[in-house]
């Protein structure tokens, strides 16, 4: 199992997330018995092994409450097959926990979740959970797994999430990427910039996701001191023409130049 333990690096780290190819599976299969359930396609694990074939430093996984796209057994079966690091998105409740003490991910992000949205959509509360989210940072920090905390660049944001002892944080880029033909897109830029400066000053690990494409990687990637990139979408996307390990290799070739 590799280590999640940050070490400084020029060179920028891909998690790809494989929830869409659960998503496009879950659209024929969503009723097919677990007797059955690895033998329908196309499979999460299966494209978990060509990412990390083609380059990608971990993989991230998102078990929804709604179980809407990826299930318990995808994600048992991707800790057990992957040779890279796990890193397990959840909401932060007494269930998914419990789960992932089990699990022992290499690191989890905690999101906020709601039935109503297509995709995460804007950070975590921290702010106004901080006893709640603290309890969960120290009960994985106690079974060595790495929290990091998914929140919009703002500086409350990132004081709360120094102040419940997360490690890392991952920016919420979703803002700039809908702002990027817009008017918006210098000020969402300015604010993402600001707040790795302000992530990094604190002592956080910044990484960032979200909305980050093959076109905004361009700009994304000259924000300061980033960590890893957790993308999903835009690769799952890429790879319905090139095929997914091209789609990971060309990512990569772009975020880092």
């Amino acid at each position: 199992m590799a280590s999640a333990v940050y070490s400084p690096s020029t060179m920028l780290l891909l998690g790809v997330n494989i929830d869409h190819c659960a998503t496009v599976r879950q659209a024929r299969y969503r009723e097919a018995p677990a007797t059955v359930a690895q033998a329908v396609e196309p499979d999460p694990v299966t494209l978990a092994v060509l990412c990390e074939r083609a380059g990608a430093d971990g993989i991230t996984i998102h078990l929804r409450e709604d179980r809407r796209h990826i299930q318990e057994r995808d994600v048992w079966r991707t800790r057990e097959t992957i040779s890279t690091r796990l890193n397990l998105e959840m909401a932060c409740t007494p269930w998914m926990i419990d789960f992932a003490l089990k699990l022992k991910p290499d690191s989890v992000c905690l999101v906020p979740e709601s039935r109503e949205e297509v995709t995460t959509e804007g950070g975590l509360n921290v702010v106004g959970q901080k006893e709640k989210i603290r309890a969960c940072v120290d009960a994985m920090t106690a079974a060595g797994i790495v929290t990091s905390l998914f929140i919009d660049p703002d500086e409350a944001a990132i004081e709360a999430s120094a102040a419940v002892r997360a490690p890392w944080v991952e920016l919420h880029t979703g803002a700039y990427a809908n702002a990027y033909y817009g008017s918006q897109r210098a000020a969402e830029f300015q604010r993402l910039r600001l707040g790795c400066v302000h992530a990094h000053d604190r002592g956080l690990v910044v990484n960032a996701g979200h909305g980050i494409n093959y076109v905004n990687i361009s700009e994304v990637r000259t924000l300061p001191h980033l960590h890893e990139l957790n993308i999903g979408h835009s690769i799952i996307s890429r790879a319905l023409f090139t095929g997914i390990e091209e789609a990971v290799r060309e990512m990569r070739a772009r975020m880092n130049g």
